[in-house]
């Protein structure tokens, strides 16, 4: 089985994307079996972009990023969405994947459970 987490916020600025990707290791953690697969849309694209710095002891979403990836679980950005904020082009995290809405509905009617952030 796989679960889609669809994250639409901006990194930082609201917990969602924190919230997100806690449910993600939550879940890698405690259901293996289960592949976590997970779509950034419009401002949660800047989530993949590399060498966040944010403050001692404040979440840091690049580095949850990597934690879901190293697990296995796969990340994909929504090419538009990234394109219009001109972030197309900067380095992101490794093993995040520029998408398109095909990909994301092939994951939706694939994904035993979605959840949206």
């Amino acid at each position: 089985m796989s679960i889609l987490i669809l994250i639409n916020d901006a990194p930082y600025g609201t917990e969602k994307a924190y919230n997100a990707l806690r449910l993600a290791m939550a879940v890698q953690k405690d259901y293996a079996e289960v592949e976590v697969r997970i779509f950034l849309m419009a401002d949660a694209v800047g989530c993949a972009i590399t060498s966040q710095n944010t403050p001692q002891g404040y979440y840091n979403v690049e580095r949850m990023l990597k934690s879901v990836l190293s697990k296995g679980g796969k990340v994909k950005a929504c090419g538009t969405c990234a394109d219009a904020r001109g972030l197309k082009n900067l380095q992101l995290v490794e093993g995040v994947e520029i998408s398109n809405m095909a990909e994301l509905a092939q994951w939706t009617v694939e994904a035993g459970k979605i959840f949206t952030f």
